[in-house]
């Protein structure tokens, strides 16, 4: 891997695939990656900040062009902004305990998210309600295949995450 002993080399093509893998899967899956009732399977890579910061902008930039698909501004800047908090916050976590990866995306999503749905697509249900379909959309995307995703790249953490084998991300 002598091409990666570059730090910075890594960290671009750590982020730039992460984000390539949102926008495949998020697009892949469109029918239910948007709406009142999503489950954004793309949601699962959220947890990737717990291995490396390069998923703070790879997941980003991921939301940010995926989210030009929906074509509602406020969903551009609000729905980006809110993986941009999350992804900050499981960094923010990641020293502290692997089942805490998830919730930084949950709580976000289903406290901003709903807004977004509201004022940028009008949707009209209950803001409660949307809280609760988003954050159980979230708790199946990150909660269960983004707890699943991490025990697997668990095992991989050395060869996927170099620069994260001695707790330096």
């Amino acid at each position: 891997m002598k091409s990666f002993q570059n730090p910075k080399v890594l960290f671009i093509t750590q982020a730039a695939m992460i984000s390539a893998i949102y926008i495949v899967i998020t697009l892949l899956f469109a029918p239910i990656s948007y709406g009142l009732f999503q489950v954004r399977i793309s949601e699962m890579l959220t947890i990737l900040p717990f291995f490396t910061f390069a998923a703070v902008p790879g997941l980003f930039v991921g939301a940010l062009l995926s989210n030009i698909y929906g074509m509602a501004p406020l969903d551009i800047i609000f729905g980006s902004l809110a993986t941009l908090i999350a992804a900050l916050l499981t960094y923010s976590l990641r020293k502290k305990s692997k089942y805490l990866a998830p919730v930084p995306p949950i709580v976000v999503n289903a406290l901003i998210i709903p807004f977004v749905l509201r004022y940028g697509y009008g949707v009209e249900a209950p803001i409660p309600f949307m809280m609760a379909t988003v954050g159980a959309g979230q708790i199946i995307a990150c909660g269960i295949l983004g707890l699943a995703l991490l025990k697997v790249l668990e095992k991989y953490r050395a060869t996927l995450f170099p620069s994260s084998r001695n707790g330096n991300t």
